[in-house]
């Protein structure tokens, strides 16, 4: 599968992107790469605001 995905920016500029209020990624360093069945960031709404994580698509 190609990939045209990557992480260049730093967390504080996703969160300020995303108006993420949370943070549970951890330390998040440069992804030269995002592929299927591995963790990326994701900003997900939660009830005590938008939060930024890692999470994994799991495909079946």
């Amino acid at each position: 599968m190609c990939n045209l995905h990557s992480v260049t920016k730093g967390q504080q500029a996703i969160r300020e992107l995303a108006g993420a209020m949370c943070d549970t990624a951890g330390n998040l360093p440069p992804l030269s790469g995002i592929f299927p069945d591995y963790a990326a960031p994701i900003v997900r709404n939660h009830p005590d605001g938008r939060e930024l994580m890692m999470a994994a698509l799991v495909q079946e």
